[in-house]
């Protein structure tokens, strides 16, 4: 994935930002980059070529296809109700603000989404799932989330999770 430095808002240190956030600008720009490079003449398989190595460096994570709530992992399932409950949570980074710096989630306010550990078996720290849900500030704690989605690949893909009917 390419990536440009920035400053992470919060806390400061420098991070690698994924360009996601105008796909199409970093595209032309990368296709005309990498057109040049193949020499001062400019053909159309050079810009087809770079084309194509635009797309793949700048084809970001994706909402991948919706989850039913029956088909989360029971660790999800738990996590879920824990949610809806309002806790207690087994972690203490559950409940904090994901800040959605990728775009890969609607885009909304800072605070409107909230993160959650669902426990990877096996693994000796809070492992790479995920259910991000997302709710106004003054709900949180007072109504369930408006959604949530399940990430199994720290944040790289997101499924909305379908309540059952």
């Amino acid at each position: 994935m390419l990536g440009i430095p920035c400053l992470h808002p919060a806390s400061g240190f420098v991070c690698m930002k994924k360009l996601t956030q105008n796909r199409a600008s970093a595209v032309a720009a990368i296709a005309a980059i990498a057109a040049v490079a193949h020499g001062a003449r400019t053909s159309a398989a050079a810009l087809l070529a770079g084309l194509t190595l635009a797309l793949t460096l700048t084809t970001g994570p994706v909402l991948a296809a919706d989850i039913a709530f029956a088909d989360l992992p029971k660790e999800g399932k738990t996590t879920h109700a824990l949610i809806l409950k309002g806790g207690p949570y087994p972690y203490p980074k559950d409940g904090t603000v994901f800040g959605n710096f990728e775009n890969n989630l609607p885009k909304q306010k800072r605070g409107y989404y909230k993160e959650f550990t669902v426990p990877t078996p096996g693994a000796k720290n809070r492992g790479a799932r995920r259910i991000v849900c997302g709710a106004e500030s003054r709900e949180w704690g007072k109504n369930a989330p408006a959604a949530c989605w399940y990430t199994a690949d720290h944040y790289k893909t997101f499924q909305n999770i379908k309540a059952a009917s």
